[in-house]
């Protein structure tokens, strides 16, 4: 089988072609390495069953010829982090929509079976909790433009669905927080990454807020497993799932975790969101999935904690981030 991975420079995409590979399938990727990295995949270039260009999904000739050399495509291509979103909305919302839009339309051209990457931000502001995939959604005013990703990864996830209604074998995952190796030490939305590269630097650990918001976690591999099953099973045609590890936890409590396992001196530090986000910024209290369905529909079930998460993805920080 070969398969397609746009985004596949990306942290979860990389490791998304590990897998693919290590189960014998031959992969193709693309990447315009806006925030995925040659480093990500450098491992992978030596490999018979591995192939790689440097473009972006906008680019439909090229993505014409990758989706139709391929048997399965897992579209991971976006733009990501709030920070990334809210420093030029425009380009975000314009990748994400117009990369879905082409991606979705060759796969219909070519009837290729596709997983769209979507996000926990769906939900927005909720508060019926645990999110199941198919609850109203709740956001902000149009005007702030933190809404702006939400908005547009909802409109990926329309696409979708419209193009199932016709047929075409597509299914959508919902990330919530992924993290482990690999994760870039700018952060790029990560909060991991972010407390990651401050405690092994002995810099302030910056927890926005009185940092009792919450959030869940999900190591890298089961973030993947879950993915790979929404490319896989039969039942996941057309649907929508929660991929993550329901678990829920403060960002304070998160940060003190990653300072205890880094035995870092760093001392917290709390920072407005306006310091950092602008005025007007707003977020989630708590966000905190249902995974029934995937469960029930995929076999899908979480299989690593976030202590053991972290310390595997610490591990690997402390080798490759600069302190």
């Amino acid at each position: 089988m070969r398969v397609l991975i746009t985004g596949g420079a990306g942290f979860i995409g990389s490791h998304l072609a590990d897998a693919l590979l290590a189960g014998g399938r031959e992969v193709f990727v693309i990447d315009n390495l806006s925030t995925g990295s040659i480093d990500n995949i450098a491992h992978l270039k030596g490999h018979a069953r591995f192939h790689y260009t440097i473009d972006t999904v906008t680019n439909a000739p090229v993505l014409a010829e990758l989706v139709d050399q391929s048997d399965l495509v897992f579209h991971l291509a976006a733009a990501v982090g709030v920070r990334n979103i809210l420093a030029d909305p425009l380009a975000a919302i314009n990748t994400n929509v117009r990369g879905t839009e082409v991606v979705l339309g060759l796969a219909f051209r070519y009837w290729k079976r596709t997983v769209i990457a979507s996000t926990s931000e769906i939900y927005g502001k909720a508060d019926h909790l645990p999110s199941k995939e198919d609850d109203d959604r709740i956001l902000g005013s149009t005007a702030v433009t933190r809404w702006s990703y939400s908005m547009s990864k909802a409109i990926d996830e329309h696409f979708a669905f419209a193009y199932a209604a016709k047929g075409l074998p597509v299914a959508i995952v919902r990330y919530f927080n992924s993290y482990g190796p690999r994760l870039d030490e700018r952060g790029y939305g990560s909060v991991v990454a972010n407390f990651a590269r401050q405690a092994l630097r002995g810099e302030p650990i910056t927890v926005h807020g009185d940092g009792l918001q919450t959030r869940c976690f999900t190591y890298i591999t089961d973030t993947v497993a879950g993915t790979l099953l929404a490319g896989e099973v039969d039942a996941a045609v057309g649907e929508a799932f929660n991929i993550a590890n329901p678990i829920e936890i403060s960002i304070l409590d998160l940060a003190r975790t990653v300072k205890r396992l880094t035995r870092s001196k760093s001392p917290m530090a709390f920072v407005p969101y306006e310091a950092y986000y602008g005025e007007g910024f707003e977020d989630t209290r708590r966000r905190v999935p249902s995974i029934d369905k995937a469960k029930r529909l995929l076999g899908f079930a979480p299989h690593v904690d976030l202590e053991a998460g972290l310390k595997r993805t610490l591990v690997w920080c402390r080798a490759h981030y600069r302190h």
